[in-house]
C-alpha cells in the first residue's frame, strides 16, 4: 500500500534548483527521476510505529539563501560554544541551506583530502561522487522518504580520504538552522579509502525553539579494505520539526565503522542506523544516547549485517523518557549465509521517568549461519525509588536526585563515546534536557 503524496514542488521545480546551486549536469536528472518514483513508493516500516499520518512532504519552503561567514568568529554564540576557534583547522558549516564556510588545512590538501558542499562535490569530484552517491549505501527506491530525499537534496558536505592518509584531527561539520521555515534535505557522503581513517564529527544545532519546516537525512560512509571511520554526531533540532534520518555504513575486508551517535531532536523522528560488514574481518560498533520529552514520538533502528567472514559488531543504547513522550529501541543483529564465525551483540535499555512515558525495547536476532555467537540484553523501567530515597535522605532534592540518576544511566554510553567534543556536547544537552 502507497500513501497519497501531493508535493508542491515539480520537476521543473527541482531542475532549476539543480541549476541554481550549479550542481554537476547529471544531478538534475538524478533528482528527476527521484521525484517521479516518490507517488509510487510506500512509506518506510519502522517496528512497532505507524508514521502513515506524520508529516514528511509538506514545508513551507524547499530552500533557502543566507549569510556566510568569512570567519569563525562570525558565528553565532551558540555555534561558537561548538567550535575550538583557536584549533579547528577544518571545519565546514553548512548555515540553513547555505555552504557558509569551509577551511582544510594545507597538509590535508596536500595529501588529497576532501571536504567540501555537496554540490561542489558534484561538480568538482563528480565521478568520485557519482560512484557512492546513492549507489551502494542507501538506494533511492528503497521507500518513498529516500526517494524524496534525492530529489529534494538541499545541503549536505562530501568527504574524501584517499588510501593510506590517516587524518590525525577530527574533521568537524555543523549544520546551523536558525529559522523557523527551513527544512533540512542533507546529504552526507565520506568516503575512506584502504589503509586510511579518519573522524568525521556533526552537528546539527538548531537555535529556534519551534520549526515549521521537516528533515530527512542521509549519511552514507564507505570504509575501504583495511579502514577506519569514527563518525560522531549530536542532533539538536527544533520541536516541531518531523525528521527521518538515515545513516547508513558499508564497511571492507578488516576495516571498521564506530559510530558515536547523541540524538537530541525535540520532535517526532524516525532514525535508521545500519552497517552492511561486507568484507572479511570487518567490524562495527554502535553507540547511542537519546532523551526524549513533551509529547515527542520517536523511533530507533540499530542494525548491524553480517556477510563477510569473521565480522565483529556491537550495537549499545541507552535512552530516556521525560513526561509524555515515548520511544522505540529496535536492535538487530543480522548474520547472513555463510558469514561464518561471526560476532553480534547488542545491549538497549530505556528508563522512564513518568507515568506517562512510554519506552519499548525490541532486541532482534536473525541468523542464517550455524558457526557464530550472538546475544542481546534489553530492559525498561521506571527510576528506582531506593536510588531517590537514598539520595534525597542525604538532603538532595527531589529533581536533583532525578537528575543524577539520569546522567547515571547515561554515563556508561557517554563516557565510551571515542570523541571528546562529542562527548561534551552531548553532556550539556543532556543537562539541559533533563533539568
Amino acid at each position: 500500500m502507497t500513501v497519497e503524496t501531493k508535493l508542491a514542488l515539480t520537476e521543473q521545480d527541482v531542475r532549476s534548483y539543480s541549476a541554481k546551486v550549479n550542481e554537476a549536469d547529471w544531478m538534475a536528472d538524478f533528482r528527476a527521476d527521484a521525484l517521479a518514483k516518490v507517488e509510487q513508493l510506500p512509506l518506510p516500516k519502522p517496528d512497532k510505529t505507524k508514521i502513515d499520518k506524520w508529516n514528511f512532504t509538506e514545508f513551507p519552503v524547499h530552500a533557502a539563501e543566507d549569510e556566510v561567514y568569512h570567519t569563525l568568529a562570525d558565528l553565532p554564540e551558540e555555534a561558537k560554544a561548538l567550535i575550538d576557534e583557536a584549533q579547528q583547522k577544518n571545519i565546514y558549516i553548512q548555515h540553513n541551506n547555505t555552504p557558509a564556510f569551509v577551511s582544510l588545512s594545507e597538509d590535508l590538501q596536500a595529501k588529497g583530502v576532501i571536504l567540501t558542499d555537496i554540490f561542489t562535490a558534484s561538480r568538482e569530484h563528480g565521478e568520485l561522487v557519482k560512484k557512492y552517491y546513492m549507489t551502494d549505501g542507501v538506494k533511492v527506491d528503497e521507500h518513498k522518504l529516500t526517494a524524496l530525499h534525492a530529489a529534494l537534496v538541499n545541503g549536505g558536505v562530501f568527504v574524501y580520504v584517499p588510501k593510506n592518509v590517516v587524518v590525525e584531527e577530527p574533521l568537524q561539520v555543523l549544520f546551523l538552522h536558525d529559522k523557523e521555515e527551513v527544512s533540512l534535505f542533507n546529504h552526507v557522503l565520506v568516503v575512506a579509502e584502504a589503509n586510511s581513517s579518519v573522524t568525521y564529527v556533526e552537528n546539527y544545532l538548531s537555535t529556534v525553539e519551534e520549526g515549521k519546516g521537516i528533515v530527512n537525512i542521509v549519511s552514507e560512509v564507505f570504509a575501504g579494505d583495511n579502514a577506519k571511520v569514527i563518525y560522531g554526531a549530536v542532533d539538536v533540532l527544533a520541536k516541531g520539526m518531523t525528521t527521518y534520518v538515515n545513516r547508513r555504513g558499508v564497511a571492507g575486508r578488516t576495516s571498521r565503522i564506530e559510530w558515536a551517535l547523541g540524538l537530541m531532536n525535540d520532535g517526532d523522528t524516525i532514525s535508521e542506523n545500519i552497517t552492511h560488514l561486507i568484507g572479511d574481518g570487518s567490524s562495527s560498533d554502535m553507540k547511542t544516547v537519546v532523551v526524549g520529552r513533551g509529547e515527542q514520538r520517536q523511533n530507533f533502528t540499530s542494525e548491524i549485517v553480517h556477510w563477510g567472514l569473521d565480522t565483529d559488531a556491537f550495537i549499545l543504547k541507552h535512552g530516556v523518557m521525560k513526561e509524555a513522550s515515548s520511544s522505540i529501541f529496535n536492535g538487530i543483529g543480522r548474520i547472513a549465509k555463510g558469514a561464518t564465525r561471526s560476532n553480534a551483540v547488542q545491549e538497549s535499555r530505556i528508563l522512564m521517568l513518568s507515568e506517562k512515558a512510554r519506552g519499548d525495547a525490541n532486541p532482534i536476532l536473525l541468523i542464517d549461519e550455524d558457526d557464530v555467537t550472538a546475544g542481546h540484553a534489553a530492559s525498561v523501567g521506571r527510576v528506582d525509588p531506593l536510588q531517590l530515597f537514598y539520595l534525597m535522605s542525604r538532603g538532595i532534592s527531589q529533581k536533583e536526585a532525578e537528575r543524577l540518576v539520569i546522567h547515571g544511566f547515561l554515563a556508561p554510553v557517554v563516557s565510551k563515546l571515542p570523541i571528546e567534543s562529542v562527548k561534551k556536547q552531548l553532556t550539556e544537552v543532556i543537562e539541559r534536557k533533563v533539568r
